[in-house]
């Protein structure tokens, strides 16, 4: 599997679902649940006065200090995260734009410089455009279908952070991020991906990340219930940065989440595989229609960016985009998403259900080249796929008024 660089488990040959399976879970020859329990609190204390102070000097090597620091539910869904994204320590946070912001402001200071695609989520554009602008960090927004030379062409003495987003989960443009990471490897520069459409199918480290960043609110937690994020390096230095960081911001995620994120997980493979396949066909089909002038997949044949995923990918996620034909106006697109009966309207993806988004008037771009016509995300649910194609093509007779 693409992930077996992953930290010891004892389950190295077996298959993701077994593995998902068995991760950060008491040994199956234990007298027990069969699933560990959730540990809350605020104040741990020590055996003495001494040990507390010697505890505090090894905080963020999982010796228990005080509630913020985390603790074994924490430390469960660290250890199956690490293990998902091929890294070697993990850190949670309360949501996936902390996850973003998290190593940001760890990696970079007033007067650095940061890349960062024209084609990253939303937030992570604001923040960069905002609270980093306003302290002294520099963003240069860059073409996300961007060569090594192009990117080496935008390089400065100051650049510090390579901001990645492969596929962006808008517009769905596939990069090179070996070539790019290349790039910032050479001139001493940390890379960074948010990795969230690309859990499981895509292994960061392998393909030069230092930082790889997810969303757990989505595939992991599953439910559309919880909020979290991740940040998953590949050494112990990047970890100390990030864990500092996050522990001096004071960011913090739910025990409970935690423990609702470790259920999640033991049917995130099953998910994946189904919303992979049914997406996959709701793709095929919104091609073959005479009101779509694209269907941004990039597993798909033909599609933009496809090469390179073929390339470096071993699967696909269930969110895509299509573009309209010229000739619809945004309120085509709204009277299309609103007709539909099965595709809820809101942000997020990853659950188990349906989701459309008109997409145009909430994108921030900088050096991209203009979307062709009105688009639309679309998130492929658990829903039958047969029941999902007519709610589409019921919608799409309603396009035209």
């Amino acid at each position: 599997m693409p992930d077996d660089s992953a930290p010891k488990t004892g389950h190295e040959g077996h298959a993701f679902a077994t593995r998902m399976s068995h991760a950060a879970r008491p040994p199956i020859r234990s007298l027990g649940f069969v699933n560990p329990p959730v540990h809350r609190g605020s104040t741990v204390t020590a055996p003495s006065c001494q040990a507390r102070m010697d505890n505090a000097k090894h905080r963020f090597d999982r010796v228990m200090t005080y509630g913020t620091q985390g603790g074994p539910t924490h430390y469960a869904l660290e250890d199956v995260v690490a293990e998902i994204e091929g890294g070697t320590h993990c850190t949670i946070t309360g949501t996936g734009l902390a996850a973003v912001a998290v190593p940001l402001l760890a990696f970079l200071k007033a007067g650095d410089r940061c890349l960062m695609s024209d084609s990253a989520y939303g937030p992570a554009r604001s923040l960069a455009e905002g609270l980093m602008k306003g302290w002294g960090i520099e963003t240069v927004f860059f073409d996300p279908c961007i060569d090594a030379a192009g990117l080496e062409a935008l390089w400065t003495p100051n650049t510090k952070v390579l901001y990645l987003e492969s596929p962006g989960s808008h517009t769905f443009e596939v990069q090179d991020v070996p070539a790019l990471t290349a790039v910032a490897k050479k001139h001493g520069a940390v890379s960074m991906i948010d990795n969230t459409w690309g859990i499981h199918h895509f292994q960061p480290f392998r393909h030069g990340c230092d930082v790889s960043i997810q969303a757990l609110t989505k595939y992991v937690g599953g439910h559309s219930d919880i909020l979290l994020g991740s940040v998953t390096v590949n050494s112990r230095d990047h970890h100390l940065i990030v864990r500092g960081a996050a522990s001096a911001m004071g960011h913090y995620a739910s025990p409970d989440d935690c423990w609702l994120a470790l259920r999640g997980v033991r049917t995130m493979p099953l998910r994946l595989a189904h919303q992979e396949e049914s997406a996959l066909i709701v793709a095929e089909w919104l091609a073959g229609r005479p009101e779509v002038l694209e269907v941004r997949h990039p597993a798909l044949p033909g599609a933009p960016g496809h090469e390179l995923w073929k390339r470096d990918f071993t699967g696909a996620c269930s969110l895509f985009g299509i573009v309209l034909q010229p000739r619809y106006t945004e309120a085509d697109a709204f009277r299309f998403v609103d007709s539909l009966k099965l595709f809820g309207i809101g942000a997020s993806w990853g659950g188990y259900e349906c989701l459309a988004l008109p997409t145009n008037a909430m994108l921030g771009r900088a050096v991209s080249a203009p979307l062709p016509g009105q688009a639309i995300r679309l998130h492929i649910g658990l829903e039958e796929v047969a029941d999902i194609i007519a709610d589409l093509e019921q919608g799409l007779a309603k396009l035209a008024g």
